[in-house]
């Protein structure tokens, strides 16, 4: 079995319209048929698993085939209840007549920028750290790269944050206690929940940072754009310690493709991208797809793509 199946945990991330969705599905389709106890994760808003496996899928794990199950994340409803989850940590540690103040000004922080990745972000620690206890293998389909970045950046920012927030608290604790208190300890609930929280994200980027455990892949086409946000992507993950060890290069001219002006010269300007993707990402695997005859909209198709991807794999072990 190829390395990448024997991590508990592979991320899937690259420009939209490249394949990603399509890439991660097969990749857990292909787990699931080798007999692990596969979850497939879809954090792009652009949820296209359903369409995929012809099932309805949310928020709980829907069987899509043996050993394999299917969760759509929705931002908004996440970011709802992100909200409604500090609203219940505040209350009776907020005088009444402020609660209301107080509960606005919570409102309107969740429209403020960041809020859905927090939110998001919030849930993905949930699924590796609580989930994955009940399956072998969990496999995320992330949204477009810019998204990617930031979810997967989060963990070092959210710990630094609340670190800094600790430290904060812990001072005003101090003070109240030497004012108040005679110097005693005072409980302090808040303290508390940030130092939970700061535990959460601390497990979470210990295993997301885990080699062993946790594996990135990420998909392009070979032509200028994906090439270059790819390379941005990696290098930006990189600099958080998060190592993209794959590629999968998809929707490649197949051999089979004819042989009139139009193929020729899309051949010879694929071969020149496939050039330059192999001296950008040295240091990367890199996964051959071929483009196929239809899209990938249905199980039937998405067969054929997980052959592929086992073929690939196969051949680049």
């Amino acid at each position: 079995m190829d390395k990448l199946f024997q991590h508990e945990i592979v991320f899937f991330g690259g420009k939209g319209g490249v394949g990603k969705s399509t890439s991660a599905s097969a990749f857990a389709l292909a787990a699931a048929d080798e007999g692990q106890k596969t979850l497939l994760v879809s954090t792009d808003p652009a949820h296209n698993l359903g369409d995929l496996f012809d099932k309805t899928i949310g928020d709980n794990a829907t069987s899509l085939s043996a050993n394999l199950w299917g969760v759509e994340i929705s931002s908004e409803e996440e970011t709802r209840r992100y909200i409604n989850g500090v609203k219940d940590n505040l209350k009776g540690l907020v005088k009444s007549h402020m609660a209301e103040e107080v509960n606005r000004q919570i409102d309107m922080a969740a429209v403020s920028p960041g809020a859905e990745e927090a939110a998001l972000f919030d849930r993905v620690v949930k699924i590796v750290l609580e989930e994955k206890k009940e399956y072998d293998l969990i496999v995320f389909d992330t949204a477009p790269t810019g998204h990617t970045v930031r979810l997967l950046s989060l963990p070092e920012l959210m710990e630094a944050w609340i670190e800094g927030m600790l430290q904060r608290r812990q001072a005003v604790n101090e003070n109240y206690s030497q004012w108040l208190h005679d110097g005693e300890p005072v409980a302090d609930p808040i303290y508390q929940t940030l130092m939970e929280r700061k535990d959460r994200f601390s497990k979470a980027r210990h295993t997301l940072m885990d080699k062993k455990k946790t594996g990135y892949v990420y998909v392009l086409t070979p032509e200028k754009l994906p090439i270059v946000e790819t390379g941005r992507a990696l290098q930006l993950l990189d600099h958080t310690e998060l190592k993209v060890t794959t590629l999968i290069v998809n929707k490649c001219m197949p051999e089979e493709a004819g042989i009139s002006h139009f193929f020729v010269q899309r051949r010879k300007q694929e071969e020149v991208y496939r050039k330059k993707i192999e001296e950008r990402f040295p240091d990367r695997r890199k996964l051959y797809l071929p483009l196929q005859e239809e899209d990938i909209s249905s199980r039937t198709t998405l067969e054929t793509m997980k052959e592929n991807l086992i073929q690939a794999l196969k051949s680049n072990t």
